[in-house]
């Protein structure tokens, strides 16, 4: 069971990085970051390629190898536990370290919100839940 979990939950984070590909035109990034200085705006999209690739690799293992993470080795357990981390930081950051006023309004906006916080702690839940079955031995 918890293998299709982790390979699901590695389908959801590809989803994700491909619906991701369309966050900069839709929110307008380009024309907010052309007002950064140019090394603030080179540091911005870099983070936003580590952040995207980040995605992809965890969406990869999780669909390719979901076995290897929970082999029972420390290092599976470990790779669960950061995941299940990077995650659960993710929800922790949206919603106490950001106000709510900036976001976009409207209903799409308020129900792909919806659908990313489920898939987050989705992700939370199932990368923590194999780190426990892992590490716990």
């Amino acid at each position: 069971m918890l293998t299709w979990m982790i390979q699901s939950a590695g389908a959801g984070q590809l989803a994700l990085a491909l619906a991701s590909l369309a966050i900069p035109r839709v929110l307008g990034w380009r024309e907010d970051t052309a007002r950064l200085r140019p090394l603030t705006r080179q540091v911005f999209w870099t983070y936003a390629g580590y952040i995207w690739c980040a995605h992809v690799a965890f969406g990869l293992l999780s669909v390719l190898v979901p076995d290897a993470l929970l082999d029972g080795s420390i290092l599976a357990g470990l790779v669960c536990a950061f995941i299940a981390a990077w995650w659960g930081s993710r929800l922790v950051i949206q919603f106490l370290a950001f106000g709510r006023s900036p976001r976009p309004s409207g209903r799409i906006f308020a129900a792909a919100e919806l659908t990313l916080v489920a898939a987050f702690l989705a992700f939370t839940g199932v990368y923590a839940a194999a780190a426990w079955k892992v590490l716990a031995r």
